[in-house]
């Protein structure tokens, strides 16, 4: 996942999450920082936002079921995934979205999953933490072959 596809994602459903959270046009264009006008253009879908404003949707509104469900999960991992190398080691390790995961690998109690919504994929431990996060099955299979050989 890309930043444009972050971009049409977070456009696409901005008006949902707005009503989501019963918010005005006028006290959304505020809460994100912008005007009420191109507010008003996004959720017509003439225009899309930018990438400043998808970035503060998926951070103020990381737990809206609109933005899970679009992203399969929490948007701050496609926002770190995009804007990196492609791999993201996660502040918080434990597991708490197995609904948008499925397990494609396993080797020692260690687990790759991937994700339902997006091509992306993450480690597990046998202690069921979250190791890392990659766009790249390889990346992941590189990695799992390293903490297994241990």
């Amino acid at each position: 996942m890309n930043q444009e596809e972050i971009i049409r994602i977070v456009s696409e459903k901005l008006k949902l999450i707005r009503t989501e959270y019963n918010l005005t046009q006028e006290q959304m264009s505020e809460v994100v920082g912008i005007s009420k006008k191109t507010l008003v253009q996004i959720e017509k879908q003439r225009v899309q936002c930018g990438w400043t404003v998808a970035v503060a949707m998926c951070t103020l509104f990381k737990s809206s079921a609109i933005l899970q469900a679009a992203f399969g999960g929490n948007p701050l991992i496609f926002i770190g995934l995009s804007t990196g190398e492609g791999v993201l080691v996660p502040e918080q390790h434990l597991v708490n979205d197995k609904l948008w995961w499925r397990t494609i690998e396993s080797e020692q109690n260690w687990r790759i999953q991937q994700n339902l919504v997006h091509t992306s994929f993450r480690l597990l431990n046998p202690a069921n933490e979250i190791k890392l996060y990659t766009l790249s099955k390889e990346d992941a299979e590189d990695h799992l072959a390293s903490f297994t050989t241990i």
